[in-house]
């Protein structure tokens, strides 16, 4: 076949075309930008621990700790436990020693001092003092470095009957806490029982007062949506609340909470099947997956309330529960959830640990083979290999997996996984200096 010798196609659209595409995707530029920033990679919590704000004390994540460790000596052993959770011997191995390190160094990553359900309605006066109290506990713990890495409050929702109360609560905490230094790093509010958008507002209208009065930067305080009401998930005019407030809450949204029992009550199961696996709860819980997706905002699965206490079978079936029920939360993209129990602890540890460490050799071969473009079993596209590296680097920020062992095992080192796992966040952070390697990554 001879070669043609007509001249080379040329383009027809040219740069007119191109400008007008600019114009009528300028909007759809800005909104993607804006809205869909991305996961910035920084540390999640894997749990959040929520107790009575009036119990607080700054030695509470120590006595957590202990009183985990002493839930399973009382039956046996750390290494029976990971069996009962699950655990084959060799994984056992590997798993026992990290959530031994973890309950004597870091047993809470998330502590929320609660003043609503799990405190109560009680005289204005006992709640101010415990606002006040609970502002210089946490301010005592960050200052002698017990604090865990996150801690706030959860005060009382804005519906009409509480929305006083929960604006007080507030208010007395910030000022506390400012009353004593810079508020901590890792200071988290919640935000209960959200049903309109409005709520939202009204708290976005909240933190820009609180700012303006103690001199904060614009934009520093932010705060969790507890989804626990329908008429977030699905509005009377047939919106989706929980897609909206996210992008009207002026950046200031940093995570959706599943509310197991309230959102079960509120949709009439029984209370003998109101649990984080019933159907109505993982629809609401796809439908916030998909709301926060691409947004930055994170998700955390709610919590059980049948607890590891009474004779050794109870206690032995409620740690299997707690275990399968943390497993299925990572498996479908909920990488936080809520314990309640010291002695949920263990097997909230043993079940994550075990789910990255499971998982790490297989994620790793892939990735090494994606980045080294070898030839392998599995042709694994861009989409993939952000996929595998963000379950690496999630394993490595809590923990279960070393920054060595993540470098023999991909080649990569943790500021370029990350780059990997976050590629948009790590395109809007200029480069920086290498620092020395350390194995365990600094909280965010």
């Amino acid at each position: 076949m001879k070669p043609s010798t007509a001249p080379a196609p040329a383009p027809v659209l040219g740069d007119g075309h191109l400008h007008r595409l600019d114009a009528v995707l300028a909007d759809t530029d800005r909104l993607l930008a804006a809205a869909y920033p991305g996961d910035a990679g920084t540390r999640q919590p894997v749990h959040t621990v929520y107790i009575p704000a009036d119990r607080c004390v700054p030695a509470l994540p120590a006595h957590w700790g202990r009183e985990g460790l002493a839930a399973a000596a009382a039956q046996g052993s750390l290494t029976e436990l990971a069996e009962v959770a699950g655990l084959d011997a060799d994984l056992a191995a590997a798993v026992v020693p990290l959530v031994e390190a973890k309950l004597q160094t870091e047993p809470i990553e998330d502590l929320r001092l609660d003043f609503e359900d799990g405190y109560g309605m009680r005289p204005d006066e006992e709640e101010d003092t415990h606002a006040r109290q609970a502002a210089a506990a946490v301010a005592a713990a960050v200052a002698d470095g017990t604090a865990p890495p996150f801690v706030g409050i959860r005060f009382k929702c804005f519906e009409a009957a509480t929305r006083a109360r929960g604006v007080r609560t507030l208010d007395l905490f910030l000022a506390g806490l400012l009353a004593a230094g810079e508020l901590p790093e890792g200071l988290v509010l919640t935000l209960p029982k959200v049903s309109t958008v409005e709520q939202v507002e009204a708290m976005v209208y909240t933190c820009e007062r609180l700012e303006e009065a103690h001199g904060l930067e614009p934009g520093r305080l932010r705060f969790e949506v507890q989804v626990e009401t329908p008429q977030l998930i699905l509005a009377a005019n047939g919106t989706v609340p929980a897609a909206q407030l996210i992008h009207r809450g002026k950046g200031r949204i940093s995570a959706l909470h599943y509310g197991t029992y309230d959102y079960s009550d509120s949709v009439q199961i029984a209370a003998e099947y109101q649990s984080m696996e019933h159907p109505a709860a993982d629809y609401a819980k796809a439908v916030m997956q998909v709301a926060v997706a691409g947004t930055g905002v994170r998700l955390s699965d709610g919590s059980t309330n049948i607890l590891p206490l009474g004779t050794p079978e109870e206690i032995r079936a409620a740690w299997q529960l707690h275990a399968r029920l943390v497993r299925r939360s990572l498996e479908r993209g909920f990488y936080q959830g809520w314990d309640l129990h010291p002695a949920q602890l263990l097997t909230r540890f043993l079940a994550t640990y075990a789910f990255y460490r499971e998982g790490f050799d297989a994620a790793a071969r892939r990735l090494h083979t994606y980045v080294a473009k070898l030839e392998g079993t599995v042709l694994d596209e861009p989409a993939t290999a952000r996929a595998l590296a963000r379950f690496v680097h999630r394993g490595l920020l809590c923990g279960a997996l070393t920054e060595a062992e993540v470098a023999d095992g991909t080649g990569l080192t943790g500021v370029e996984l990350a780059a990997l796992a976050h590629p948009k966040a790590a395109a809007a952070v200029p480069a920086a200096p290498s620092a020395p390697s350390t194995s365990r990554p600094a909280t965010s």
